[in-house]
């Protein structure tokens, strides 16, 4: 009897619960329509469509893939972060929608900056986006900047010390037709090949911010991930601090950089950087469930 996407859906649905998925149902519907070659609207519409033996084989792959916790993402080979849909795979972090918030902070940090002071070609508004993995922030920051009519006064720089995830980022921004604004280094932390023109206007960072002794305690699908791309030392803070102590030789006098951070995390990177850097503040902006998200850290001349 030939299968059917409904039967197959309910099928992967209750393998996938049975597996541990917390997000089953989800998860079936996005693999099957991977391996049909269309969308989960197409899935949902059509319970009663046959499934050929070659793409029911691929499901079964897939599903298989998931049942030992792989992300659904890796499995896809893709994830969508901002409306956009990005390549992922195991060289690099995949995106998390708390990121999102970030790229909107860095947007409206740079539309207030060009508002009424434009920057001449010559001259653009510097945003660094450092440990950028798969280059989701940077892309994602570039485009949304050249839709809203700001292309041609900014130029992104994206760096990450892995040559692989800096090889993903590369392919992502060749694939949204903006790897020509985007320059790549390779480099630890500030450190990068070739350097970077400093100082920089805007520096985005969503470094590893884990506690070492959380790491093990992620979900599975964790396992999957580059766990320097997750374990951020025993508090979690180490390459922030780091990343921290080089900002007074990176950023503009007037400029800001962006950190994400957990969200118990904010009181912790307060009291790291009045010691290491005093006279720098830090605002702390939460995420839409209003948990500590992104740490604004500003120049003496910028504090409030």
């Amino acid at each position: 009897m030939t299968a059917t996407v409904g039967s197959l859906l309910q099928g992967g649905t209750n393998r996938l619960r049975a597996a541990g998925s917390e997000t089953a149902r989800l998860d079936a519907e996005l693999l099957l329509g991977h391996a049909l070659g269309i969308d989960r609207t197409g899935v949902l519409a059509h319970p009663d469509a046959p499934v050929g033996n070659g793409q029911a084989a691929a499901y079964e792959a897939a599903l298989t893939r998931r049942e030992t916790g792989e992300p659904v993402a890796y499995i896809r080979g893709l994830k969508e972060f901002y409306g956009l849909v990005f390549t992922v795979d195991s060289r690099a972090l995949i995106p998390r929608p708390e990121t999102e918030g970030l790229v909107e902070l860095a947007v409206e940090r740079v539309r207030e900056a060009l508002v009424g002071a434009p920057r001449a070609a010559d001259a653009p508004l510097r945003i660094w986006d450092v440990g950028t993995g798969s280059g989701a922030i940077a892309i994602a920051v570039t485009i949304t900047l050249q839709r809203r009519g700001y292309g041609g006064h900014f130029r992104v720089l994206a760096s990450d010390v892995s040559r692989d995830a800096l090889g993903l980022a590369i392919e992502n921004a060749v694939g949204h037709g903006v790897a020509d604004v985007i320059d790549f280094a390779t480099g630890d932390l500030l450190a990068v090949d070739p350097p970077a023109e400093v100082p920089v206007d805007l520096l985005l960072a969503n470094l590893p911010y884990i506690p070492s002794g959380t790491v093990p305690d992620l979900p599975v699908a964790a396992s999957f991930e580059p766990r320097t791309a997750l374990d951020g030392g025993p508090d979690g803070l180490d390459l922030v601090r780091r990343l921290l102590a080089a900002l007074p030789a990176a950023l503009a006098p007037t400029g800001s950089a962006l950190l994400e951070i957990g969200a118990d995390q904010g009181e912790l990177i307060t009291s790291t950087l009045a010691e290491g850097l005093p006279g720098w503040s830090a605002r702390i902006q939460p995420d839409l469930a209003g948990q500590p998200r992104v740490a604004e850290i500003l120049p003496p001349r910028r504090a409030p």
